[in-house]
């Protein structure tokens, strides 16, 4: 599903002139969700944001993600894992963190299949999104990736992985059935 920014643009412009001419009918901004037809309430002000975050301490994740390496803190002193990793220990306050490469091996222990989706993610098609408790003992939270999204289930075996996320086209880490 490669589409480029404009068409996401157009597709979110043409849904919210949808939204405004069923306000005008209706004096509501109530439209119909599109699988089920349950009404959505949609909050008409658009509040588009841009974040700067500084990452220089934590930019060997970022890195280790264009090599298809995904990387965690580990806190030396208390032994405590960081996923998405941290610059500083919150638990003793240690900013001299190990970094560690996740050897990918997981299992589910929740997920969410997501088919009302925010509107910065409608161009997509229904996702999952998963916690797995890694083989190092912290926990992830991101998209499952699958083919067969009936047989996900808690205790299922995953691996993480690093793919190119589109049509953004950077790179980000998603679960995958093991």
């Amino acid at each position: 599903m490669a589409q480029s920014r404009e068409q996401i643009e157009q597709m979110v412009n043409q849904w919210l002139k949808y939204v405004e001419e069923l306000m005008k009918n209706e004096g509501l901004p109530i439209v119909p969700e599109e699988k089920t037809g349950d009404p959505l309430w949609v909050d008409v002000r658009e509040m588009r944001l841009k974040y700067l975050i500084p990452v220089k301490r934590i930019k060997k994740f970022f890195d280790g993600l264009r090599e298809g390496k995904i990387y965690a803190t580990r806190c030396p002193v208390k032994g405590i894992y960081y996923f998405p990793p941290q610059a500083d220990c919150p638990a003793c306050m240690d900013e001299n963190l190990e970094w560690v490469e996740v050897k990918g091996e997981g299992e589910i222990l929740t997920f969410t299949k997501i088919n009302v989706k925010p509107l910065s993610f409608i161009h997509y098609p229904d996702y999952i999104v998963a916690i797995a408790r890694m083989s190092e003992g912290f926990n992830i939270l991101c998209w499952l990736s699958t083919d067969k999204p009936d047989e996900v289930k808690p205790g299922m075996k995953v691996r993480l992985v690093v793919k190119r996320r589109e049509p953004e086209g950077f790179f980000s880490y998603y679960l995958e059935p093991a």
